[in-house]
């Protein structure tokens, strides 16, 4: 059967990504890929988020197994944590994604994805399960198998309680229901039209372990994974940490480890496994009914040579043709082409690129590339055609060896260029999972790119065709030569100036509509925009004023808390209703996406002590902007700034979630901060970690208190008060039941448990099945002030404009002195 040209994508291996150097294989990756041809075996690892897979094992099964690797994390890991910077939700999922990326880069599987979302951390199945929409879900893996046909299924977890997540719980039942329903013709048959059929895996296992103990359960075999590979010059501890430590938004930097290593599996569908997790699977070319390519790929090997892999190039362009002639409905056919026409740019010394000197470009306007090929190794590389957009020019241009072969054009770009936008991000999410409506982007890792060059090389006598992404190029004075994604904007954007506007006691809010103008044309542009609000707000006047445009609005009841959304209609054409979202890190590439123009509203029934607090920021979150909205005076501290003169002046202290974690120096400051609070001031330390991100070496309190991994991650979870009389539940506002409402993801993280009888804990809660607890936010007087921790989620409640939040915030910061 054929299949549609989008769908072959998803099966090809990736071997460039965006904000990558164009490929250069050495000659010990060429004669591995030699290696990898005769290789006819796949293997899918499942499992729930990044950083859930096992990277020595997938970079022992890609590299030194040479199976067509893939990891597939149902989740973008959305729900996280974030410790290198403030980015939560959607944006935290497109970092946690690039870092994914990154990671295979080094340990050669592949990488996918469901449209799973992840919504926080989940102690059941059954709630993960109908958050996430079952079905849907199975959909993705199923159709993932059937495109990706493993001859081998994986689990990193097993299908219990044993997890010790629900989402790790769901993944592993998933994979299980997925693997008999991918070969049962009568699952998910709208699937066919698209190309694929019913596929049955060989087996599924669990790479077992009982997590939080690392115990191996019983009935497991084991296979040694820590072989050290001398063409590569490491054992696959030693990768595997280089992959694992890609994913630096969780803090998961890893030691190499070397030595053997031994990984367990127990089979849990299919054809039992007692020594080999491929046992009784013919890897070899004889499943596709051509033994006769194995002698083929041996002759070239022994003839292999690395100090002149060229020499190779004929006989690799003579078993290209040669696998050509197989029947088109030969799964491998496609997957060894591709790898032999990477051999042969690879031998031949090819370099190909395509670069412009601009990171973004207009729909619309226009695009200048940088045409550059080099054959550097080889003497019977032609160039024959380039296609670009609207260019497409025929030539007949012999590259001669080691001389760059480059040229430049200015090309149109079309008004209907769709913007740079993650695809998982293009419509409204319903709850649980993203909108997905295009079946043959489901799984994919990331958008293609914008704009690709095909060259159509002729090597040897063969014409092939080699793409390369448009990338910006530059070079940094201090981190040399970059490459980074050229994103594509709309003309204009039209968006709020804030994401959220915050009133007190019935206030007049007036959001800004900004317009912002990326096309260099000198254009008018009539704006008038159509803002709605949601139900219990009012619009009560619109003007405009150039590219800036204010809006009145009020809440229709004035005396209560209440929060609401405003929002831009589509605009038209030119007008994009939202605006760019650019994040950058070094590990990862620059990533853009359009965030939609809304805005919350909130207004706060709530009453403020105090004028001046002292921030110290932690691993990222928007609180201190919280602050300055409940109209505190915000004073930023770090290690220069916290004296002792800096601190008196002070109402209160904040500390950022985490900070204790990514601030050593607050060890040298424990004694300057208690002196602070027994001078009549209030420290609140919202929630630290005893985990992989960073143990607490640093005394925090003025008594003692261990931050435990226990939370509440059902964020509507009954809450009641233990100790109703405490100031912290009465002034300056009072709060009740209620001031617990509409919170989101989950009500606490890392509470204290257990902590000194000095330590007073006014809140109780605790999720469906488990015993009540208090650790959520502990109180202590110490002098003339008090000292406070919380594990409550503030940090996500804060920026999506919860009401409760800012009154429990407000009466933190107001607790009263001590006599």
């Amino acid at each position: 059967m054929k299949r549609p040209a989008a769908l072959l994508l998803l099966l090809c291996v990736s071997v460039f990504s965006h904000g990558q150097l164009p490929p250069s294989p050495g000659s010990a990756d060429i004669y591995l890929g030699l290696q990898k041809l005769k290789v006819l075996g796949s293997v899918l690892y499942v499992a729930a988020h990044p950083d859930d897979e096992n990277t020595r094992l997938l970079a022992w099964l890609s590299r030194e197994r040479q199976y067509r690797t893939g990891y597939l994390s149902l989740t973008r890991g959305d729900g996280g944590q974030n410790l290198i910077g403030n980015e939560q939700g959607v944006e935290l999922g497109l970092i946690r994604t690039q870092e994914l990326l990154a990671a295979r880069r080094i340990d050669g599987a592949e990488q996918f994805f469901s449209r799973a979302y992840d919504f926080g951390f989940s102690k059941t199945a059954d709630e993960t399960l109908l958050i996430w929409n079952k079905e849907k879900i199975l959909s993705d893996l199923v159709w993932i198998i059937r495109n990706f046909k493993p001859d081998v299924i994986i689990t990193r977890f097993p299908g219990d309680s044993r997890a010790g997540h629900g989402h790790h719980w769901s993944s592993a039942l998933l994979a299980n229901e997925a693997f008999a329903a991918a070969a049962d013709p009568n699952r998910f048959t709208e699937q066919f039209k698209y190309g694929v059929a019913p596929w049955q895996a060989k087996r599924i296992l669990w790479n077992a372990f009982i997590f939080g103990s690392n115990t191996v359960p019983p009935g497991a075999f084991r296979m040694d994974v820590g072989r050290f590979n001398p063409l590569l010059g490491k054992g696959y501890g030693e990768i595997a940490s280089e992959s694992r430590s890609n994913h630096k938004s969780q803090g998961f930097g890893a030691a190499r480890t070397r030595g053997e290593s031994f990984e367990y599996f127990i089979t849990t569908g299919g054809d039992s496994a007692s020594t080999d997790i491929f046992e009784g699977v013919n890897t070899g070319w004889d499943r596709a009914g051509h033994p006769e390519l194995r002698s083929k790929i041996d002759s070239i090997i022994s003839n292999y040579r690395f100090d002149q892999p060229q020499l190779s190039v004929p006989a690799l362009v003579a078993l290209y043709r040669y696998i050509k002639t197989l029947p088109d409905d030969n799964y491998w056919k496609l997957q060894k082409l591709k790898e032999v026409q990477q051999l042969v740019e690879g031998a031949s010394g090819l370099f190909c690129d395509a670069t412009s000197s601009s990171a973004t470009v207009v729909q619309g306007d226009s695009i200048r590339v940088n045409f550059l090929l080099n054959n550097r190794n080889s003497e019977d590389v032609s160039l024959s055609r380039i296609e670009f957009e609207s260019f497409d020019s025929t030539l007949n241009t012999p590259l001669k060896t080691n001389r760059n072969f480059s040229f430049t054009r200015t090309l149109p770009v079309s008004r209907q260029k769709n913007i740079t936008q993650p695809y998982w991000l293009r419509y409204s999410m319903p709850n649980g999972s993203f909108e997905v409506r295009d079946q043959l982007l489901i799984g994919k890792a990331e958008n293609d790119p914008p704009f690709t060059v095909s060259y159509t090389l002729v090597i040897a006598g063969e014409a092939f065709v080699v793409e390369r992404p448009v990338q910006y190029r530059y070079t940094d004075p201090v981190k040399g030569e970059i490459y980074q994604p050229v994103a594509v904007l709309p003309p204009h954007e039209l968006d709020f100036e804030k994401d959220i506007y915050v009133g007190k006691n019935g206030a007049v809010l007036q959001p800004v509509i900004k317009l912002k103008h990326n096309s260099a044309a000198d254009t008018p542009v009539e704006v008038r925009p159509r803002p709605f609000v949601t139900q219990g707000w009012t619009i009560r006047d619109v003007s405009t004023a150039g590219d800036r445009n204010a809006v009145t609005v009020q809440p229709d009841n004035k005396r209560s808390s209440s929060r609401g959304t405003i929002q831009l209609t589509e605009v038209g054409d030119s007008l994009y209703a939202g605006s760019r979202r650019t994040i950058s890190y070094d590990h990862i590439p620059a990533i853009t996406w359009f965030s939609p123009a809304r805005a919350s509203l909130l207004n706060l029934e709530v009453k403020t002590s105090g004028r001046k607090i002292g921030y110290i920021a932690g691993a990222g979150d928007f609180v201190a902007e919280a602050l300055h909205n409940l109209g505190f005076e915000v004073i930023m501290l770090d290690k220069e700034n916290i004296t002792d003169a800096a601190l008196k002046d002070l109402d209160a202290v904040v500390t950022g979630i985490r900070a204790y974690n990514v601030h050593a120096y607050l060890s040298e400051k424990f004694t300057m901060l208690m002196n602070y609070v027994k001078n009549g001031g209030n420290l609140i330390v919202q929630y630290n970690t005893n985990n992989q991100i960073g143990p607490v070496r640093a005394k925090i309190g003025p008594y003692d208190f261990n931050i435990s991994r226990k939370r509440v991650t059902e964020e509507d979870a009954t809450v009641s008060f233990a100790l109703p009389g405490h100031p912290v539940l009465n002034y300056p506002n009072k709060i009740t039941a209620a001031d617990f409402n509409d919170w989101i993801q989950e009500r606490s993280v890392y509470e204290a448990d257990p902590f000194d009888p000095s330590f007073a804990a006014p809140i109780v809660m605790n999720d469906k099945n488990e015993k009540p607890g208090n650790g959520s936010l502990i109180i202590a007087k110490y002098g003339r002030g008090n000292f406070v921790y919380t594990g409550l989620a503030l940090f996500r409640q804060l920026p999506a404009g919860v009401p409760g939040a800012y009154r429990l915030l407000a009466n933190l910061i107001a607790l009263p002195k001590n006599k």
